[in-house]
């Protein structure tokens, strides 16, 4: 990881730095953080007269040396100073909010206007809305992208920005194209590499933020931090990990509940993480406590599937989602713990200094 003096190398800087990295064959990938652009050493790092000669240039002030399987994610990274903003919130500084429809029903879009509005009353920062949907059978609804079209109509109206999960490449464009601000992997795609890597250079030279949730059948923790490393590592390092339950279900419960991985990811990287108690615990009825858990273990937000009439939804709505009062009750319970962790003396998540912020 080399740190120049300045912000950022002049483009002749760059030439010299690139041609002294590739000559050990590896390669130097620029991030553009929030303050300071970094260039990472892509490849076997292992060499002392690599270093000498990078920091033998005047205008380096140091490299660091990260040996972990994902270089850029890890705690000891430079981009641990990264800090990404959405919805009018600081990711850390304050308990992000994301809710809305599991489903957007193209022929009913009133339903997600009205949940919107709504929604945006109870405190939510980010609209979710599924526009495309992954099923397990072929013949049920698959999600049709004429709800993009009411997901863009529910941001303008309402002043959010908007989260939607894309399956594909079309999708992936379709999406950018149309200004969605935050693109959801969803836990099938969780180690999709290639959909990773498409995604990861399509949004360098973009403000976009990747939630990205952790694949269904137990991916350990070092799989889950490495399957962002290849979307950080093209240049744009917005990427927020999501825990969602895995498999093998836990009785009583749509997945098993994972909110207790949060303060060891925490250990392991300095991404964000946001909770989505929805697909974890697969009752609305349960969902409450899932948020309140994932906050107190830690979490920087919440991505809750919530609708203004669940029983007219379609998906999984009828059954997860919860009311828009109902988010607003969870959110101020939500946000009182989030108080308590930072106040002076109180426990801190992995990784964090007693009584400060995230």
């Amino acid at each position: 990881m080399i740190l120049p003096k300045a912000s950022r190398l002049t483009p002749e800087q760059l030439r010299e730095v690139t041609e002294i990295v590739e000559s050990f064959g590896c390669h130097l990938q620029t991030i553009v953080g929030t303050t300071r652009t970094i260039y990472a050493i892509v490849g076997d790092e292992r060499h002392e007269l690599l270093f000498s000669r990078i920091e033998g240039l005047a205008y380096i002030d140091r490299v660091d040396t990260i040996q972990s399987p994902h270089k850029l994610m890890d705690r000891r990274s430079d981009l641990a100073t990264h800090r990404m903003r959405i919805g009018g919130v600081e990711l850390g500084r304050e308990l992000l909010v994301i809710a809305g429809h599991c489903t957007i029903d193209p022929k009913n879009p009133n339903l997600f206007y009205e949940t919107a509005a709504a929604l945006k009353e109870a405190g939510v920062h980010v609209l979710r809305g599924g526009v495309w949907k992954p099923r397990t059978n072929p013949y049920s609804f698959q999600g049709d992208s004429r709800s993009l079209d009411i997901l863009m109509e529910a941001s303008a109206r309402t002043g959010l920005p908007v989260n939607t999960e894309v399956m594909d490449e079309m999708h992936l464009q379709a999406a950018l194209g149309a200004g969605v601000d935050m693109l959801q992997v969803g836990t099938r795609n969780g180690l999709n590499y290639s959909l990773l890597r498409h995604i990861g250079k399509a949004i360098v030279a973009r403000k976009t933020l990747v939630l990205l949730k952790r694949s269904r059948h137990m991916a350990p923790l070092d799989e889950f931090i490495a399957a962002a490393e290849y979307i950080t590592h093209f240049g744009n390092p917005n990427v927020i990990l999501c825990p969602r339950g895995t498999m093998p279900a836990l009785d009583g419960y749509r997945n098993h509940p994972d909110e207790s991985i949060i303060p060891l990811l925490k250990e392991k990287t300095w991404a964000p993480v946001v909770m989505d108690p929805s697909h974890a615990v697969g009752r609305s009825i349960y969902v409450e406590g899932c948020c309140l858990a994932a906050v107190a273990y830690g979490a920087d937000g919440l991505c809750v599937e919530a609708h203004i009439k669940p029983a007219a939804g379609i998906g999984d709505d009828p059954k997860q989602a919860v009311t828009p009062e109902a988010l607003a009750r969870l959110v101020e319970k939500a946000r009182a713990i989030w108080a308590l962790r930072q106040s002076p003396g109180s426990p801190a998540p992995a990784g964090e200094p007693a009584g400060t912020a995230v």
